[in-house]
């Protein structure tokens, strides 16, 4: 009997995409790696990941990569965890007669401004924005708005050059910096193009929809202004039965407003009031900050394991399995410092995991290594993971072990012999 092949196109550098691979493999299909650099993520020489290296931004190479799969084995689905190529995917796996989310649908998604308009234009709550080329055209929208307003790319992820600007120079200077970029970090050609929103003043919160169902609503913690960089979730969110349900009405509503509803959908909310309930922004994929492992550990749902399930065109298992509570907190740095000895780290990390509950502590980084500020995602410097049976139990746990772990951290002047010491 031929092979079963899930293709995965990319992937991301942290969180579930080794764990897309190994579902694979759980459920009896070989997972192949389509990428243009192995050397982006570790995990696959680690997990032995048969990859097949291709420029995944040229159609005509990847299509030749992917036949020349189909003549050895039988393509059975096509998936990606990488925001940045869902449409790639998307069009991959219907071009083979695959499941998965509409092609067009998912492009629209991606884009920003398109879904702005597609959701102000279905009545959906969200941002008042702007869509311009020019600095001279941000500072327009940003009088227009009413300030201060959020700035950010029509593309992106992970809070990549999101900002909140509190007056015009500042937005002067973030939209001059981002329309300067000719490509994204990924290396993919920039749109030329930004958004100038209303800053929205609410707690945020996350609904993981798969298909158009809510599956659970996400509370999540953003360190300090003026970035917006998730500091942490609790699953689910502790919330009065009215909110919740303005929260995953809404959420829905988003989803079928875009054409999606097909597969996961991550989309960010703000309450702004007691039942209002306005978009952030909807994400045609798997949710990332290791919100599906808390999902997973507190609700009995494996949405990585369903995400495969649905491209390989089986029924996703989504019935509730659990009733914990799991949190998880991200060590992030309010100044320049430098990771400690090995000995201490290990140490930190540690006491990290004897706290009560905590279920994962790790650091991302080596010993010796500087850290900073963090300006998005990649600014973390590690995390942890608690499990209790109840909210603020598992949020305690987390928020302790995090404390703990944050000891691996030196805050001396860098400058000094006594820093690396």
């Amino acid at each position: 009997m031929s092979e079963r092949l899930l293709l995965l196109v990319e992937s991301n550098t942290t969180g579930t995409g080794r764990l897309f691979a190994r579902r694979a493999a759980e459920l009896g299909v070989v997972p192949v790696l389509l990428c243009a650099d192995p050397g982006r993520y570790p995990y696959a020489a680690e997990d032995r990941l048969r990859t097949v290296v291709v420029d995944t931004s040229d159609e005509s190479a990847l299509w030749a990569a992917v036949r020349a799969l189909e003549a050895e084995a039988t393509v059975a689905g096509v998936l990606t965890s990488s925001e940045y190529y869902v449409p790639t995917a998307a069009a991959l796996a219907y071009r083979l007669g695959l499941p998965g989310p509409s092609a067009e649908a998912v492009r629209a998604c991606r884009d920003k401004a398109e879904q702005r308009r597609a959701l102000t234009g279905a009545g959906v709550g969200s941002a008042d924005f702007a869509v311009v080329s020019e600095v001279a055209g941000a500072i327009d929208a940003a009088r227009g708005i009413g300030l201060p307003v959020v700035v950010k790319p029509v593309q992106g992820s992970g809070s990549l050059g999101v900002r909140l600007c509190a007056d015009l120079d500042e937005v002067a200077e973030h939209a001059g910096t981002l329309l300067a970029a000719t490509v994204n970090e990924r290396g993919i050609t920039a749109p030329g193009r930004i958004l100038v929103e209303q800053y929205l003043i609410g707690p945020e919160f996350s609904v993981e929809v798969f298909g158009t169902e809510a599956v659970v609503t996400v509370a999540k913690h953003v360190g300090p202004l003026p970035v917006f960089v998730e500091t942490g979730h609790d699953v689910p969110a502790a919330l009065p039965g009215e909110q919740e349900i303005a929260l995953r009405e809404t959420a829905v509503r988003a989803v079928r407003a875009l054409g999606l509803g097909w597969g996961a959908a991550h989309v960010e909310l703000r309450l702004t009031g007691t039942r209002i309930a306005q978009v952030i922004e909807v994400n045609p994929r798997l949710a990332g900050g290791m919100i599906p492992e808390l999902v997973r550990r507190a609700c009995g749902i494996d949405l990585v394991r369903a995400q495969v399930l649905a491209a390989l065109g089986a029924a996703p298992e989504l019935e509730r399995g659990g009733y914990a509570r799991a949190s998880i907190r991200f060590l992030t740095c309010a100044q320049d410092g430098i990771l400690a000895p090995s000995a201490a780290l290990d140490d930190a990390v540690h006491r990290a995991r004897t706290v009560p509950g905590t279920v994962e502590a790790l650091l991302y980084r080596a010993a010796g290594e500087p850290v900073g500020p963090a300006e998005d995602f990649r600014g973390r410097v590690g995390h942890v993971i608690a499990v209790a049976d109840r909210s603020g139990r598992a949020a305690e746990a987390a928020d302790r072990a995090v404390a703990l772990l944050g000891e691996a951290v030196s805050y001396a002047d860098l400058h000094t012999e006594e820093a690396y010491a």
